[in-house]
C-alpha cells in the first residue's frame, strides 16, 4: 500500500510539474517567437525623421485585441534610462527548471523502467543518471565554446557544426540509453543551450547595457550583438525541441534501430521551416525551405512504414507445414486463452487497474489488457507497440521473448478473435 500511494504521488507531482511546464514553455517560446518577429519585420525610419535622430533603428504598427502598437527599437539605447523596464528571463528559467524536474519525476526516479534497456546498454541505474546529467554538462560546454570561438563569426558554419554535434549526442545516447530516453536528453540537452544562452549571455549583456546608462556611459553594442546572436540560435532551436516533447507519444520514431538518424532528420526538417518563418518576417519567401523539409518529414515516414510480411514460396510452405506440424503439438497456438496469458504476464503489470510494476499507479494511456474483451480492444496498438516497433513492455521489464512476439503477430493477422 505504502509503495501505491508513492507511485500515486510521483503520478501527481508529474501531473502538476507537467502541466507547469507546458504554461512556461509556451510563455517562453511565445515571447521568443513574438521578438525574432519583431526583429524581422520592423522598418528604419526615413532618414532625418525624429525618430531616426532619437536613434530608434526601426519601429511598425499593429492591431492587436482592439488597439494600435507602435513598437520601436533602438541602434544601441535610448539617450535615458526608462524607468520602467520590462524584463523577459523568468519565463526561461522556469520552463527549465520545471523540465529538469520532470527528468527527475519520470525518469530519474525510474530509471530502470524508462532509460534502461539492456538490449542497447547493460547500465546500472546511477550510470544512466549520470549519462543523462553528463550530457546536459557536456552539451552546454561545447556549444558556448563554439560561439565564442572564431567560429562563432561565421553563423552557417557554426549552425552546421552545431547540427552535426547534436546528431553525434543523439548517436551516442541511442547507444548507451532507452530509445525513448535518449531522445529526451537531447531535447534536455538543447533547451539547456537555450538557457544557457538566456542566463549566461543575453541577460548578462542587458544588465551591462543598463549599468552603462545608469552611470551616464555609452552603451557598448558588442553586447547586444552577442544576445541577439544567442537569442536566433534559441529561435531555431525551439521546433526540434517542440517535437522531442511530444515524441515519447509515438514509438516509432524513438524505437526505431535508426532512431538517431530519424531523429537528425526531423530536427533538419524543423529548423527548415523555422528558416522559411524568419525570412517571411524580413519580407523574403522562399518556398524551398518548407518544401525541403516537409520532403524529409516524407521520406522519414516512407522509410520508417511497417513492412508487409513477403509471401511464402510454394516449396517453403510444404516444409512450413510439415515443421509446423511437428512443433504444434509443443508449440502454443495462437487463441485467445495463450494470447491472454502472455499479455497477462508481459503487458498488465503496467496495464491494469491495479498495476504490480514499481512505480506507476494507474495502467499508462489508461490501456487496460486484463480481459479478453480489453485485450481485444486495444488489439491495434497491442500489435504496434509489442510486435511493430517491439517498444513495450518499457525496456522489456516483463522480458517478453521473439516467439510470443511472434504468437501476438499471427493471432492479430489471423483476425485478433
Amino acid at each position: 500500500m505504502d509503495a501505491l500511494l508513492v507511485s500515486y504521488g510521483v503520478e501527481w507531482l508529474n501531473l502538476l510539474v507537467r502541466w507547469l511546464h507546458l504554461i512556461t514553455g509556451i510563455a517562453w517560446i511565445g515571447a521568443s517567437f513574438y521578438f525574432v518577429w519583431l526583429d524581422n519585420s520592423i522598418r528604419p525610419p526615413k532618414a532625418g525623421s525624429d525618430l531616426a535622430k532619437k536613434g530608434v533603428s526601426g519601429e511598425l504598427w499593429a492591431v492587436h485585441g482592439g488597439g494600435f502598437y507602435n513598437p520601436q527599437k533602438y541602434l544601441v539605447a535610448p539617450a535615458e534610462l526608462p524607468e520602467e523596464l520590462h524584463w523577459f528571463k523568468w519565463e526561461a528559467y522556469a520552463t527549465w527548471l520545471s523540465g529538469f524536474a520532470m527528468l527527475f519525476i519520470v525518469y530519474y526516479f525510474n530509471a530502470s523502467a524508462m532509460m534502461i534497456n539492456k538490449d542497447v546498454a547493460d547500465l546500472s541505474t546511477w550510470q544512466a543518471i549520470g549519462v543523462g546529467l553528463g550530457t546536459l554538462v557536456i552539451g552546454w560546454t561545447v556549444y558556448d565554446v563554439l560561439c565564442r570561438s572564431p567560429l562563432g563569426k561565421r553563423e552557417g558554419l557554426l549552425g552546421i557544426v552545431m547540427y552535426l554535434f547534436i546528431v553525434a549526442a543523439a548517436y551516442v545516447l541511442s547507444h548507451l540509453l532507452s530509445g525513448r530516453a535518449a531522445y529526451i536528453h537531447v531535447g534536455a540537452m538543447i533547451g539547456t543551450m537555450m538557457v544557457g544562452n538566456v542566463l549566461m549571455v543575453i541577460i548578462p549583456g542587458q544588465r551591462k547595457l543598463v549599468e552603462a546608462m545608469r552611470v551616464g556611459k555609452s552603451p557598448d553594442p558588442i553586447y547586444g550583438k552577442k544576445a541577439k546572436q544567442r537569442s536566433v540560435h534559441n529561435n531555431y532551436f525551439t521546433l526540434p525541441v517542440l517535437f522531442i516533447m511530444i515524441s515519447n507519444h509515438y514509438g516509432m520514431t524513438y524505437s526505431h534501430p535508426y532512431n538517431w538518424l530519424i531523429l537528425a532528420a526531423i530536427i533538419a526538417a524543423g529548423a527548415l521551416i523555422r528558416h522559411f518563418f524568419n525570412l517571411r518576417h524580413a519580407g523574403r519567401v522562399s518556398f524551398g525551405y518548407p518544401i525541403a523539409g516537409v520532403a524529409l518529414l516524407l521520406a522519414v515516414a516512407i522509410a520508417i512504414a511497417p513492412r508487409p510480411i513477403p509471401p511464402v514460396a510454394p516449396v517453403a510452405k510444404a516444409e512450413a507445414a510439415v515443421a509446423g506440424a511437428a512443433a504444434a503439438v509443443a508449440a502454443p497456438s495462437a487463441d485467445m486463452a495463450h494470447i491472454q496469458e502472455i499479455i497477462g504476464q508481459r503487458c498488465a503489470t503496467c496495464h491494469s487497474a491495479q498495476p504490480t510494476q514499481p512505480g506507476f499507479a494507474t495502467a499508462p494511456a489508461g490501456v487496460m489488457l486484463q480481459t479478453a474483451d480489453q485485450i481485444r480492444q486495444h488489439a491495434d496498438k497491442v500489435y504496434q507497440q509489442a510486435v511493430q516497433l517491439k517498444a513495450m513492455p518499457l525496456a522489456n521489464l516483463t522480458h517478453i521473448t521473439d516467439e510470443e512476439r511472434a504468437l501476438i503477430g499471427t493471432w492479430y493477422t489471423s483476425g485478433a478473435k
